[in-house]
């Protein structure tokens, strides 16, 4: 983090996402820089109260929840390399870096159709956009659900 963050004065991270918490973001600076920002918040009415609540995720995201990073990118490649084996499927799974994969395929494929076979295999996306789609990669994906996914995605986009 040290490296990424080396050539600037402040970093915001947000714990909502990968990291799994509910609700939540991190902001880091220069002493004077946190303290303009707290004045900021209250300014803007962005106080709470019992806040231990909401806290409480965060702290367990960062705990527990960075560490798994890792494993949700190993998953994102394991997926992107499952796809680009499909010969409907345009995907390079070395341009895979995080959990998300972006990939292309026939832009003439029915999204109902697609989107229907996903939900009935219990997964969840967002319809494809002119032959592109988005998949993510969480901390409830394993490798069972990708396997599984990998066969929908074959029986509906080439079959």
């Amino acid at each position: 983090m040290r490296e990424v963050t080396r050539h600037v004065d402040s970093v915001m991270a947000c714990l909502s996402k990968g990291l799994a918490a509910p609700i939540g973001s991190i902001l880091a600076g220069s002493a004077d820089f946190i303290d303009q920002a707290r004045r900021k918040r209250k300014l803007l009415g962005g106080g709470m109260r019992q806040a231990g609540v909401i806290a409480a995720p965060g702290i367990l995201a960062l705990t527990e929840m960075a560490a798994r990073l890792d494993e949700d990118h190993r998953n994102a490649r394991y997926l992107a390399e499952g796809l680009a084996k499909l010969p409907c499927v345009d995907l390079n799974p070395a341009d895979v870096h995080i959990n998300l994969v972006w990939f292309r395929f026939n832009a003439d494929i029915d999204a109902a159709e697609l989107m229907a076979a996903l939900k009935q295999a219990g997964f969840l996306a967002n319809p494809p956009h002119q032959g592109a789609m988005r998949l993510v990669t969480h901390w409830q994906v394993g490798r069972a659900d990708i396997d599984r996914l990998l066969e929908v995605m074959q029986r509906v986009l080439c079959d």
